[in-house]
């Protein structure tokens, strides 16, 4: 078995933005990460004007308002906070 091997300098974040269901990051190497917002409590927790004010970094997206961290290897394994649960799921 092979493993894909991809460059750092590639997954450097270059843009991220919150709609109203996702996290969307733009990697250095044009490629669009997407991630469902419910997968972070905080970020689904948050105003949009704390979403608003991100800071990049060249493994992950800050918002210093709520003192988050979110790396793009994390999104791009999958992670989201334990406990997490989808909108429907945790309406029940």
């Amino acid at each position: 078995m092979s493993t894909l091997e991809i460059d750092d300098d590639l997954l450097e974040p270059v843009s991220a933005r919150c709609t109203a269901e996702a996290l969307v990051v733009e990697l250095a190497d044009g490629a669009m990460l997407s991630t469902p917002l419910w997968w972070y409590p905080p970020l689904l927790a948050a105003t949009p004007e704390q979403r608003e004010k991100i800071e990049l970094s060249p493994f992950g997206v800050h918002w210093p308002d709520l003192d988050e961290d979110l790396s793009v290897e994390g999104m791009l394994k999958g992670k989201k906070y334990p406990g997490a649960k989808p909108p429907a799921e945790a309406a029940e």
